[in-house]
């Protein structure tokens, strides 16, 4: 992959455990560790990362505004929330701009495909955030569980190809898709679609 992440928590097994996990399955990650906030920002302001696991609630954390204040020191790493609270809280943080949630009780398969899904398409949204999310949001609320997905996927720049892929669907059945989302949002054209979607955030 080549890519560099760092894990931020204050628990050093969940920390170590983690790491061992994803070099098990990726050898050639860079990985770092954080064991409180401040210490994240220290190493963000002193590395570059494509990748952040963030504990929520660790020491120092100024809990939802953490979102900000990690994108203005490095506008293109992706957040992955890594915690023990549900859903529910994991959206909060969401609206405010992570790009996806993954539970501590997660299997190590679960953890390597939400890693590998955050390199490739930029999120990672367990199904019960996206069925959440579809019917907690307007105008998105009169998605479906699948047309949400099509969604996020066009949003984040997505051709069909990357969308058949993602879903293991038929290109006809993307395009069908596609033109739901279009109809029930009301919209015309991508750049209509894209601004909808900053709004959830």
């Amino acid at each position: 992959m080549n890519r560099k992440i760092i894990i931020a928590d204050d628990h050093p097994i969940i920390r170590t455990g983690t790491k061992l996990v994803l070099l098990s399955c990726y050898k050639d990650l860079n990985i770092d560790q954080a064991e409180n906030y401040r210490h994240l920002i220290h190493q963000l302001r002193e590395n570059e990362y494509d990748l952040v696991l963030l504990d929520i609630n660790m020491p120092g954390s100024i809990h939802r505004s953490m979102i900000d204040e990690i994108k203005d020191l490095q506008k293109n790493i992706k957040i992955l929330l890594y915690t023990a609270y549900d859903e529910e809280v994991a959206i909060q943080y969401i609206k405010k701009g992570a790009h996806g949630y993954l539970n501590k009780n997660s299997s190590e398969k679960e953890i390597t495909d939400a890693v590998a899904f955050m390199f490739e398409y930029g999120y990672f949204y367990p199904s019960e955030i996206v069925n959440r999310l579809s019917h907690n949001e307007n105008p998105v609320a009169k998605l479906s569980k699948r047309e949400f997905e099509i969604f996020i996927l066009m949003a984040e720049g997505n051709g069909n190809l990357e969308i058949m892929n993602s879903l293991q669907l038929q290109s006809s059945t993307v395009s069908t898709y596609k033109k739901r989302v279009f109809e029930k949002l009301g919209i015309e054209n991508i750049s209509e679609l894209i601004s909808i979607y900053k709004n959830l955030h």
